[in-house]
């Protein structure tokens, strides 16, 4: 017995493609724009910003690993280097003295700001300046579909 598979239709397939070449275009401009400003890559904002809104600025490592796009692997070398370059602190987790709490530093915060003035120009420039204010609700609300 075969099964027959049902394949995605034209629109959807080209609506896949569209938003993996949106991503990977947007991501990169974003990238580059930090890296130009002389900033760190993406990442450490995403870290810096789950950490600074979470309550009293720290969380788990899988806790930040569920917030974010980054996989735990990558995760564990990039809190490493934050840690190494003063931007958290690790905390024992008083529950299991084998966890270990990511804390946010006063560094952190600042440079998580000084990321952000560059970030959100990015969105401006990359996104924003391509879209009307009501186009950009309709696309966030389509995109939400997903989430």
């Amino acid at each position: 017995m075969s099964e027959k598979t049902v394949e995605p239709s034209d629109a959807a397939t080209r609506a896949w493609a569209s938003i993996m070449r949106a991503r990977e275009r947007l991501l990169g401009a974003i990238e580059a724009d930090l890296k130009a400003a002389g900033m760190p890559p993406l990442a450490w904002y995403d870290v810096l910003w789950e950490l600074a809104r979470a309550q009293d600025g720290r969380l788990r490592p899988y806790e930040i690993e569920e917030r974010t796009l980054l996989a735990q692997y990558n995760l564990s070398r990039l809190i490493d280097r934050l840690e190494r370059e003063g931007l958290v602190r690790r905390e024992i987790f008083t529950e299991d003295a084998r966890g270990r709490w990511a804390v946010i530093t006063e560094a952190g915060r600042q440079l998580r700001e000084r990321m952000w003035a560059v970030y959100a120009g990015s969105i401006k420039t990359h996104i924003g300046c391509k879209l009307a204010e009501n186009e950009a609700k309709t696309l966030a609300g389509l995109l939400d579909r997903f989430l």
